[in-house]
């Protein structure tokens, strides 16, 4: 890794640790509450592309388990990797690369195609993960879980389009949108 990169990756770590202070919203609902660290994780994928992005999620992660507490609300260890949040744990380690793939497509080229690749694998299959492992781990039935997932969906599109206004700028200043 070059000292560019080396630094780039650590400053979206920063960046996805800063976005945990902003303290989390408890639903009620679910066990699982509204976050800004995915705006982080789709930063990630976006800015630093597959490779890279996946690299600073998962050093990011391991901090966590490590038992670092850069999770929102202050959460950490390993049985965080184990409750009701995992799912969307893995499905941010997933992102940057699944987001790196997307936008890579000849067919992504165009706005609308890069603001989709970003809200579906930073918002949809996030979501969906998350979703399924919360199915596994609690009580909840499947449609149970994949409907509460929906409570996300609002927020987590302001989140998607922020990212898609960053990197519209990023290669408006740098002329690369995405490295993968």
């Amino acid at each position: 890794m070059k000292v560019k990169e080396l630094v780039q990756t650590s400053l979206i770590v920063a960046t996805i640790i800063i976005l945990g202070m902003i303290p989390p919203i408890p639903l009620g609902i679910i066990p699982v509450p509204i976050v800004m660290q995915n705006l982080g994780i789709m930063l990630a994928g976006i800015v630093l592309g597959s490779k890279n992005g996946t690299i600073a999620v998962g050093i990011f992660l391991l901090l966590a388990f490590l038992g670092f507490p850069v999770l929102s609300g202050g959460q950490a260890g390993p049985a965080v990797f184990v409750g009701p949040t995992a799912g969307y744990l893995l499905g941010w380690l997933l992102t940057p690369s699944m987001m790196g793939y997307s936008l890579s497509r000849p067919f992504m080229s165009r706005s609308w195609g890069q603001l989709t690749g970003i809200w579906v694998t930073g918002v949809l299959v996030v979501n969906l993960i998350g979703a399924v492992w919360l199915w596994i781990v609690t009580p909840i039935s499947l449609i149970g879980a994949l409907g509460s997932g929906l409570v996300f969906l609002p927020g987590d599109t302001i989140k998607a389009v922020a990212v898609y206004l960053v990197a519209v700028r990023m290669k408006m200043l740098s002329g690369a949108f995405s490295r993968n």
